[in-house]
């Protein structure tokens, strides 16, 4: 019974502060702001607490807190031996499709948003090439100097997903946009997830000291801060380039990593 408390309250943990619920908000809320001030030009109040209890909102985030307890986070209260990167995939694929519904205006369109997922799982299950786990943690921490293409392929080709994924670009024409913009809360609950994946899929697993946590936020604010800065710099080249890099070169890329992976599979074997 005292295990089963224990694990409990551990989840529970988890789940609502940390790596969860409260971490999600917290880092959103900065993230986006912070996309607000460099591409609109001017900060934007997040909304109210009580204008978080959308149904709406309140599915989105609790997709996202399944993905963020998947994540090597240091002081992560989930056994590594828990986490699952294809749950983390297929939990962020289905709130890609749910906010498109939900937001069609400001997303790419369907038959583009479904290529550009396909060449992000890609990127996510690229790295699981040689170990052959599906728990991120050691996806993260697997250093082969073999596996070094493949893992910076992938990672590339994650960054360049990412940005149509949190639909900062493709940007919609300015006939489609809201006259007055909000502040987005459903990608500021998607913030974390998608940044910390990188994270934990790409750099190896911090410390669970406060030196670890400095270094795996950092980490993902850096990636948070690539996104804001592709996006200012496509802002300023408009809605047509940015869907002519995707139409064009992503999937291209797509099929160049995937051949890579299949090559060193391959050889590794």
């Amino acid at each position: 019974m005292t295990q089963i408390l224990s694990a409990l309250a551990t989840n529970s943990l988890a789940l609502v502060v940390y790596p969860g619920l409260l971490t999600i908000v917290v880092f959103g809320i900065a993230v986006e702001s912070a996309w607000t001030r460099v591409v609109r030009g001017g900060w934007m109040v997040p909304p109210r607490p009580r204008e978080w209890r959308s149904p709406v909102v309140g599915t989105v985030a609790l997709l996202a807190i399944l993905v963020a307890v998947q994540l090597a986070a240091p002081f992560n209260p989930v056994p590594s031996a828990e986490r699952n990167v294809i749950v983390a995939a297929v939990v962020l694929a289905f709130i890609a499709w749910a906010e498109l519904a939900l937001t069609l205006e400001l997303a790419p369109a369907p038959r583009l948003l479904l290529i550009i997922q396909f060449c992000w799982l890609v990127a996510v299950l690229g790295p699981a090439v040689e170990p052959e786990s599906l728990r991120p943690q050691v996806l993260g921490n697997t250093v082969v100097a073999s596996l070094l293409p493949v893992k910076v392929a992938s990672g590339f080709l994650y960054l360049l997903c990412m940005p149509a994924l949190l639909r900062l670009w493709p940007i919609a024409p300015l006939s489609d946009r809201r006259s007055r913009p909000r502040f987005d809360q459903l990608r500021a609950c998607c913030w974390l997830p998608y940044c910390g994946l990188f994270t934990t899929l790409f750099f190896p697993p911090s410390a669970d000291d406060f030196l670890g946590v400095l270094r795996f936020f950092g980490i993902t604010l850096a990636v948070a801060a690539l996104c804001i800065g592709s996006s200012a710099l496509m802002a300023r080249r408009g809605a047509e380039a940015a869907r002519g890099l995707y139409r064009q070169a992503i999937a291209p890329y797509a099929v160049l990593v995937l051949l890579l992976i299949v090559v060193t599979s391959f050889l590794m074997r």
